[in-house]
């Protein structure tokens, strides 16, 4: 298998395994869907990180596969390329990417559908689209510009430039960067914490902020409001205020 998920303690690695540069050609795409389906439905999983190993996330879409179709074979493919990416977009869990070397177009892309993204000091990120002369069409110019803003994302998407880990974190494109050999151990200690959590809460907190982008403030405080009631519902709720008021803040424990 090109894409496998292993789970332990509650976190799900999904972990791309295409060697040498884990190319995301149609196969992995739609193993990499399938098994985000499976981590959103699985109890065992409560967070997520993605991960390409300890020499490169993923250097991209497979270029010769993509050379051999026509403009009629992409508009067919285009939608479950989306689709893919967007399953992952879609867990409603923390989810983390893991990214070590290349994280260039589509892998790019991928890592931009995590919350969280922890890069390697080796790490280098960029959409070069462009010098093939195309453009993302996996979420790249959509998510990138929400991500770091529309000016900023032009200027990758525009250029095709790489960025080293040190830019990415300054365009806001990573949000942490750490030694090349402790990107796993980095994001495997984030999604542990996270994993000990309020299953429901993180997922309402999460559906909250992705719907809300979407949309207007209103429809937005709409969303937030009626989720925050909605967990008054759930045992996380009364064990979380009853922990606070007899222990104090922190130490509840979440089932």
């Amino acid at each position: 298998m090109t894409v496998h998920l292993e789970v332990a303690e509650g976190v799900g690695t999904i972990r791309l395994d295409r060697p040498p540069m884990n190319a995301l050609d149609i196969a992995v795409q739609d193993r990499l869907k399938e098994l985000a389906e499976e981590a959103a439905g699985r109890d065992d999983v409560r967070a997520v990180i993605l991960y390409g190993g300890e020499k490169v996330f993923a250097a991209g879409a497979d270029i010769k596969e993509m050379q051999a179709m026509d403009h009629a074979a992409m508009v067919v493919r285009s939608r479950a390329l989306q689709d893919s990416f967007s399953a992952v977009a879609r867990i409603p869990k923390p989810v983390v990417a893991a990214v070590t070397g290349y994280a260039l177009g589509g892998g790019c892309e991928l890592a931009l559908c995590a919350d969280y993204r922890i890069a390697g000091e080796n790490a280098k990120l960029g959409q070069p689209e462009i010098l093939l002369g195309v453009i993302p069409g996996a979420g790249g110019t959509q998510r990138l510009s929400r991500l770091i803003g529309p000016s900023k994302a032009k200027d990758l998407i525009f250029t095709g430039r790489m960025v080293k880990a040190d830019e990415a974190l300054a365009l806001g494109l990573v949000d942490r960067v750490v030694p090349a050999d402790e990107v796993y151990t980095a994001a495997r200690e984030w999604a542990a914490r996270l994993a000990q959590g309020p299953a429901i809460a993180l997922r309402a907190a999460k559906e909250s902020i992705d719907a809300g982008l979407e949309t207007d403030l209103e429809t937005g405080l709409a969303i937030e409001r009626n989720w925050f009631a909605g967990l008054f519902a759930t045992e996380d709720r009364e064990r979380g205020m009853r922990s606070f008021v007899e222990e104090g803040p922190g130490k509840a424990k979440f089932v």
